[in-house]
């Protein structure tokens, strides 16, 4: 069961990316160009994607069991770090030249669009030089958590 409400979650997902237009970059361009042509379309998605995470939330934190059935991990960290702070902004510049973020660019690569190509392969490769680089910092790989 849970594969299949993956499957129904990201159709459902994918399918608002698409409507909303998120998937094509140069409407992702239009929002962030604020000293031009300015799309304020991406702040109402943006708002309506909060509030229902808001609403999600808001009933998650009251249950110990998900709906199928599964352990409850609700995120706990909090803090506001250097790292985090660097992150985002390395996030925020890859954002506003490529006008994708990673997952209208793989709705935007499921539809054939070249340019997500390109941004899902660099994409990638930013994160296998990040897990080269900090092993070799820090002398050991990251580790991640096991996801059930």
């Amino acid at each position: 069961m849970t594969a299949f409400t993956a499957l129904l979650s990201g159709l459902i997902f994918g399918f608002g990316l698409i409507l909303s237009g998120m998937a094509n970059p140069a409407k992702v361009l239009g929002f962030l160009d604020l000293a031009g042509t300015w799309d304020p379309s991406l702040a109402f998605v943006m708002g309506g994607a909060i509030l229902v995470g808001i609403a999600a939330f808001f009933i998650a934190r009251k249950r110990t069991v998900s709906f199928l059935g599964g352990k409850m991990h609700l995120p706990t960290a909090s803090d506001i770090d250097r790292r985090l702070i660097t992150g985002g902004l390395v996030f925020g510049i890859g954002w506003g030249i490529a006008g994708f973020c990673p997952g209208p660019a793989l709705v935007a690569l499921g539809m054939g669009e070249m340019k997500a190509l390109v941004f899902v392969a660099a994409m990638l490769g930013g994160m296998a030089i990040f897990e080269i680089a900090e092993s070799l910092f820090t002398g050991k790989a990251p580790q991640r958590k096991k996801q059930r």
